[in-house]
């Protein structure tokens, strides 16, 4: 007979091949789904045979694959930045959007476009990084100044949506107002899209989660130490100032280039943990570090397939697609914590 070890593998394995499978499939169908449909047989005509017409090559390479990147690296990113997030507060309702990091990240990306856009310049991805990554910062140091005086973290999760609010006000006031139409423009940004994405923005989006997700998996370890109480974790050797400075700058990071690149993007943070959690039956983070990454890719894939394809020629933002997804996860959530009423 299998000991429980060898069958939590198991499961672990079989959700892994099956969340892979799902990911090619989604990937794949991202790629060949539009106003356009390309066979798959097509699809890898042109992809690795050099075949195709150049109007078939120009809808892949510059319209569909950056934006099916972009959605495959920046949900995983989400995902894991929340999974990361609810780490550090020990909160399974934390994520950059409902804590308000997200808004943050908006709100000096958009003022640093509305001042360089005045003076008719523009902004690289390192720009939009970089102030993604300070509104992402700032927004997680007033959430860490409210949590040493708020001790519920039902309440912890209210202030960081108030703080939401107030970053989505400011930034909507700046949009409104703007009379440039490139600024105006904004507007579809601050609502969340994949579209607009190239293969330049993908690539740097790859380093940088690339980067951040690896750190995150180094942190492995000290994460299951964390989980087990602070105090224990110190007895362990964590350096628990330093831990939650990782925790924080990963998080912060994963975020910032989520906002940079597609605006705020709701409820994945949350909903897809808890998902792979319940999936897997199992905090370890060796193996919820990747499943988040690949669980959060899939549902973003799936999410901007629904999006740019339910009501085409209209699109969806990515925002309210993943709401009606990820909404009735966090409900359930809520209904499973009866120690938060």
């Amino acid at each position: 007979m299998m000991s429980s070890a060898e069958n939590r593998r198991k499961r672990w394995i079989l959700c892994f091949i099956l969340l892979s499978a799902l990911l090619v499939v989604f990937f794949a169908a991202s790629i060949c789904i539009g106003s356009v449909n390309l066979p798959l047989s097509r699809l890898l005509s042109i992809l690795f045979k050099d075949g195709g017409d150049s109007s078939e090559r120009d809808i892949i390479f510059a319209l569909r694959l950056p934006r099916t990147l972009a959605a495959l690296i920046l949900g995983g990113a989400l995902s894991l930045s929340g999974y990361l997030l609810q780490t550090f507060f020990h909160n399974p309702l934390a994520g950059p959007f409902v804590l308000g990091i997200s808004s943050g990240a908006k709100l000096t990306v958009a003022v640093c476009m509305v001042i360089l856009l005045s003076r008719s310049a523009t902004m690289n991805s390192a720009g939009m990084i970089t102030a993604a990554f300070a509104g992402s910062l700032a927004c997680m140091f007033f959430v860490m100044l409210a949590s040493r005086r708020i001790k519920r973290m039902s309440m912890l999760v209210i202030c960081g949506v108030m703080i939401g609010y107030i970053c989505n006000a400011v930034t909507e006031f700046i949009v409104t107002f703007a009379d440039d139409s490139d600024i105006v423009n904004l507007h579809n940004w601050s609502q969340g899209s994949f579209s607009g994405t190239t293969m330049e923005n993908a690539a740097v989006m790859a380093v940088v989660t690339a980067v951040s997700s690896l750190c995150a998996f180094l942190l492995s370890k000290p994460i299951s130490a964390y989980l087990l109480g602070e105090s224990y974790a110190e007895s362990m050797g964590v350096n628990i100032k330093l831990f939650r400075i990782a925790l924080v700058i990963i998080s912060s990071m994963l975020s910032a280039c989520v906002t940079a690149f597609a605006g705020p993007v709701s409820f994945v943070g949350i909903a897809v943990p808890q998902i792979i959690r319940f999936l897997y039956r199992t905090s370890k983070p060796v193996v919820m570090i990747p499943a988040c990454f690949l669980g959060g890719s899939i549902f973003c894939l799936f999410c901007d397939l629904l999006a740019r394809t339910m009501f085409a020629p209209a699109e969806l933002s990515i925002s309210t697609v993943t709401a009606v997804f990820g909404a009735p996860v966090v409900i359930a959530v809520m209904l499973r914590r009866p120690e938060e009423r």
